[in-house]
């Protein structure tokens, strides 16, 4: 069994890669911390580079917090490992030691780590943001929507405590670092998806 700490690490260090930064430095376009929201993340990259750059940077944020919750699963490890593997791999995200610790938002992250972890509050979250971004086109309300509900769908899905308070743990955070967004939303200022 390899050990809870090099597994928690591992993730953090994967969740410490950038798929916008890297994506962006590899396709030859500009720094995603330098230009629109200057967020490391698939909605700014949405913004500069269009729909393919954005999608592949979801898919890369979102298997950097599925990979390893899943091998952590693979290895059997109890619940309170999971959650902290996941909770490690989020935070990669948030404050990435290869790039001076300033990261995204992590919802896509986020994401990644509930399918690994508790796919229906995966399923369930990723529906809410889906509806809340097709009715009112806003990115952050629709994240701020989902981390907003996500404990609630971990206390009706959750398979354990740990879990439970990781989901609880992310959301926080997810909020937090969305605390300008929801600053701008309310003031009638924040962009809509695609503009």
């Amino acid at each position: 069994m390899i050990s809870p700490l090099i597994l928690a690490l591992g993730a953090y260090l994967l969740g410490s890669l950038s798929a916008a930064i890297i994506l962006c430095k590899l396709l030859g376009l500009p720094d995603p911390r330098t230009q629109g929201s200057r967020n490391p993340g698939a909605t700014n990259v949405l913004r500069i580079a269009g729909k393919k750059t954005a999608a592949l940077v979801l898919l890369g944020d979102m298997l950097k917090g599925l990979i390893p919750v899943v091998v952590a699963r693979a290895l059997d490890a109890e619940p309170h490992i999971v959650a902290a593997v996941g909770l490690a791999a989020f935070l990669g995200h948030l404050y990435p030691l290869f790039f001076g610790f300033h990261g995204g938002k992590g919802v896509a992250t986020a994401l990644g780590v509930l399918l690994g972890s508790i796919w229906p509050v995966a399923l369930a979250t990723a529906a809410t943001w889906l509806l809340m971004a097709k009715v009112f086109r806003i990115s952050s309300l629709a994240a701020i929507a989902a981390a907003a509900a996500a404990p609630f769908y971990a206390w009706l899905f959750a398979e354990s405590t740990p879990l439970l308070v990781m989901v609880c743990v992310i959301s926080i955070m997810l909020l937090w670092r969305h605390r300008t967004n929801i600053q701008r939303l309310l003031g009638g200022a924040e962009g809509k998806i695609g503009a």
